[in-house]
């Protein structure tokens, strides 16, 4: 119905200058670091409209108030320190519905502002109507005699109409009037425009979205002692325990003067129930997990009298294992993700408010995997609710939405707020970029099917071959594989392991390992069954070399190769100049020249020139297609 679109905050702990931020539709992330001013921002939008009474989230100067200029403000009326801003957008819907009470003509503004002054009043703005308009359209309702039109033709403003009920006599009109007349004053603010008053008052108040703030100190605790349960504490854990209560209906009077539990037992079930579909529609990190509520009584003695405590335990039960543990014992990960729907129960309950959520570093302590389960969850909330997230995460940032990301910044001059794409600092803006490269690294180079190989030139070089192939009608890469460089052959048992973890398709091409722990580790993940053997492909294989020890440019002929080589590093090398002819080709050279030289520069003048198949011999266009056709083969 209403959206928050911007807000602006003044002076605010660590906020010396005013920031403002526009607002996602949907969701809203503010990253930064630790001690940036995340957190105080998220306190200062909490408490524009906070959704329960709470002293924590009202404005006071004395502990809000940037502490520099503390002193000097304090003399000064609290009712003109504006500590926030916010500009709201009405959405169509409700626009359409003032326009039906009041009239087409005389409201049509989209936006309007609410002000929150540290003295806890507040100021709307942007709410501009026609009195003459409203006074119009109402009065065309009406059948009214001649000399009653005459007199009302003359009014522009509400309060005229009180006059004009004492001058005439007809004491139907009179009513009439009346009607008019209260429906505006007696539902309005005291503004000196009665119909903006009014539509602050009856429509617009009413629909300002509630902001509800959760943080990790909002943990339902594993043992809730209902004899010394305080329903009017404002601690955080006791919030959440009583929005258990509401949400499995309990009454915890009622339970303090009852022996037989199993009515409520079955109450809680049923809510445990409730919670844990919930909680693994999301929650992937394990799936074999119960939450169970019980009932216990903890008798003890006092001062020489007998007491006897009612205490309600939250565990958590291992169905793999058959064991439970206190919620408490539980990661704080899975306690976090638990108490966020137990306490979220209690907005989701309240079906005639409006809510936007704000989240102040949601699952901080999962594991990186979890937190794309959570970002998921986030963006199925966001369906119903405007949310608003701080994190330093970069787990908990979606790539394919930077534009809903703002970044927080703590500088000389106090915090401040910025689009990301005016930010400058590397380290406030590394979660973004963390979060970007390993969108890239999963999108660019991993697919289902994925053929590893030692480096870049070796892409360069099968990329080319097999579209040279492809255009002679021959056999290259089928389409649906896709070249993943490691880095390095001392990387490969790495990339397997990561790669097979997410049950994907793995080839791996590669040349003779001349190092044997580089070897053993590709071994061992044969022997643990982590990749088949026959899925550990060499070069050697197709090369015409004896000692099928190769690298993949033993794969051209020598003279080819070498011809590549000359062209890129100027030399002017003669095969004949090179001793042993069945060794691989780069030792060739290498020993010829006395030292290393970069494998890549050849590989990439290769791809530069964009040659065709006649640059190349039969024999080195059919070891290439042979290549292809065995690794299309095994992705079968």
């Amino acid at each position: 119905m209403i959206t928050l679109i911007k807000a602006t905050l003044y002076k605010y702990k660590s906020f010396s200058k005013p920031q403002t931020i526009k607002f996602d539709d949907k969701i809203t992330t503010l990253v930064g670091m630790n001690e940036s001013g995340k957190t105080a921002f998220l306190e200062a939008l909490a408490k524009v409209n906070y959704f329960t009474k709470d002293s924590k989230f009202k404005f006071d100067l004395v502990p809000d108030y940037p502490r520099k200029e503390l002193k000097s403000i304090q003399k000064e009326d609290k009712k003109k320190i504006e500590a926030i801003k916010c500009t709201f957008k009405i959405s169509e819907n409700l626009l359409q519905k003032i326009k039906e009470d009041i009239g087409e003509k005389t409201f049509d503004k989209k936006e309007f502002s609410l002000s929150i002054y540290y003295d806890g009043s507040n100021v709307y703005s942007g709410i501009a109507a026609s009195e003459p308009e409203y006074i119009k359209h109402t009065l065309d309702q009406y059948l009214f005699e001649k000399d009653v039109k005459d007199k009302l033709k003359k009014i522009t403003e509400l309060a005229q109409i009180a006059s004009i009920i004492k001058e005439i006599e007809d004491e139907a009109a009179q009513r009439a009037l009346q009607d008019i007349y209260d429906k505006i004053i007696n539902n309005s603010f005291p503004w000196e425009n009665k119909v903006e008053g009014y539509i602050a008052k009856t429509w617009i108040k009413p629909n300002i979205p509630k902001f509800w703030y959760y943080d990790e100190y909002y943990s339902l605790p594993s043992r809730i002692n209902l004899s010394k349960f305080d329903e009017n504490s404002t601690e955080e854990s006791t919030q959440t325990a009583k929005s258990l209560f509401d949400m499995a209906g309990i009454d915890i009077k009622e339970i303090l003067e009852k022996e037989d539990f199993e009515r409520f037992k079955a109450e809680l079930e049923s809510t445990s129930i409730h919670i844990t579909e919930q909680i693994f529609k999301y929650w992937k990190t394990n799936q074999n997990l119960d939450i169970r509520f019980d009932i216990d009584v903890k008798e003890y003695v006092q001062n020489g009298q007998n007491y006897a405590d009612k205490i309600l335990e939250v565990r958590i039960f291992n169905n793999r294992y058959k064991m439970s543990l206190p919620l408490a014992k539980r990661s704080k990960g899975f306690n976090w993700f638990f108490s966020f729907i137990v306490w979220f129960g209690k907005i989701q309950a309240d079906k005639k408010s409006n809510y936007i959520l704000l989240l102040d570093e949601p699952g901080l302590n999962l594991h990186a995997s979890a937190q794309a389960d959570l970002l998921k969850f986030i963006e199925d909330l966001s369906k119903d609710y405007q949310i608003v997230y701080t994190t330093h995460s970069p787990f908990m940032i979606d790539s394919n939405h930077l534009e809903r990301v703002r970044t927080v910044l703590e500088s000389d001059e106090g915090s401040i707020i910025s689009e990301t794409i005016e930010e400058k600092d590397p380290k406030t803006l590394f979660p973004l970029q963390a979060a970007l490269g390993y969108d890239i690294a999963q999108n660019l180079f991993i697919s289902k099917n994925n053929l590893l190989v030692e480096g870049p030139s070796d892409l360069i070089y099968l990329t080319t071959l097999s579209s040279i192939l492809e255009s002679e009608n021959r056999e290259g890469l089928k389409n649906n594989i896709t070249i993943v460089p490691v880095g390095g052959l001392d990387k490969v048992a790495t990339f397997i392991s990561l790669l097979a973890s997410s049950k994907l398709n793995i080839v791996c091409l590669l040349d003779n390992f001349n190092d044997p722990k580089g070897k053993q580790k590709v071994d061992d993940l044969v022997k643990y069954k982590i990749i088949k053997d026959k899925n550990i492909r060499f070069f050697g294989e197709f090369s015409n070399l004896k000692t099928k020890q190769a690298d993949l440019e033993d794969l051209f002929e020598p003279n080819e190769y070498l011809s590549l080589y000359n062209e890129e590093f100027s030399a002017n090398i003669k095969i004949d100049n090179l001793n042993g002819d069945d060794e691989r080709i780069i030792s060739r050279i290498t020993k010829y020249i006395g030292n290393k030289f970069n494998h890549y520069r050849p590989a990439n003048l290769l791809a530069k020139k964009g040659v065709d198949s006649s640059y190349f011999s039969e024999e080195t266009l059919g070891r290439f297609e042979n290549v292809f056709k065995e690794v299309n083969k095994l992705f079968k």
